[in-house]
């Protein structure tokens, strides 16, 4: 049998913390509080555990982030899963602060869930590809751009990033990209705006790729890309 690594992570409030992952589908197997705080969950054979001294009182914005990987089968249904409870256990999708669940859409093999003592556990889909990042090599102009902008997305969780990298590509290969790709890299723009916040931007977005012209079977295949924007929008209300 080979060797088995634990995380143990700050408990925080331990009652708090337990509790939020009991509502994940995690079985609370240890608690104690005395002499120090210490607890363990245990879910599909993994076990995460949380300690903290008794005499610390730190919040969970005062200490620095700590957290874990966790290897699944597939990721989709898990955070499905894991935004349904989070909506029944705190009656709200909590999306940013101190506990959040990161948003998820079609191809993404990972996200991350904060806990409420300010742990960050990353839920990583086996297969996942290795990512390269700068774009894959083997895709050239606006289509590297995507890819790396995707990358920027799902692995990094970074928003902003992606949108810079995909309107500076927008800008550089304006003239040699193709109608097809241009509305590819617009529609993840569109989704991009939903996200952080900026509706105008989003509607804006969907009135230029209105006026692209694209042939019918191209367009459709744009009206797939930009329902990820709205299931996502859809996600969103659902988190007040």
């Amino acid at each position: 049998m080979g060797d088995t690594a634990v995380p143990v992570m700050w408990g925080g409030n331990l009652a708090e913390t337990l509790a939020f992952y009991q509502a994940l589908g995690y079985k609370v197997t240890y608690e104690q509080t005395k002499p120090y705080a210490f607890g363990a969950v245990e879910r599909n054979g993994y076990d995460l555990n949380f300690y903290c001294d008794a005499k610390d009182t730190r919040s969970a914005e005062d200490i620095e982030a700590a957290g874990c990987l966790v290897m699944v089968d597939e990721v989709a249904p898990l955070h499905k899963q894991f935004s349904a409870a989070l909506r029944e256990h705190l009656g709200r999708i909590p999306i940013k602060g101190i506990p959040h669940i990161s948003r998820f859409r079609p191809g993404q093999t990972r996200f991350s869930v904060t806990d409420p003592s300010g742990n960050s556990v990353t839920y990583i889909q086996r297969d996942e590809p290795d990512f390269e990042y700068g774009g894959s090599r083997e895709l050239q102009g606006l289509q590297r751009v995507l890819d790396n902008a995707r990358i920027l997305r799902f692995s990094k969780e970074d928003d902003e990033a992606a949108r810079k990298t995909l309107e500076s590509g927008l800008r550089r290969f304006a003239a040699t990209a193709s109608v097809l790709d241009k509305a590819h890299a617009m529609a993840e723009l569109t989704e991009l705006a939903v996200a952080m916040g900026n509706p105008e931007r989003a509607a804006e977005l969907r009135s230029e790729i209105a006026g692209l012209e694209l042939s019918d079977e191209e367009r459709a295949e744009i009206a797939e890309h930009l329902q990820i924007a709205a299931d996502l929008e859809q996600w969103l209300a659902d988190a007040e």
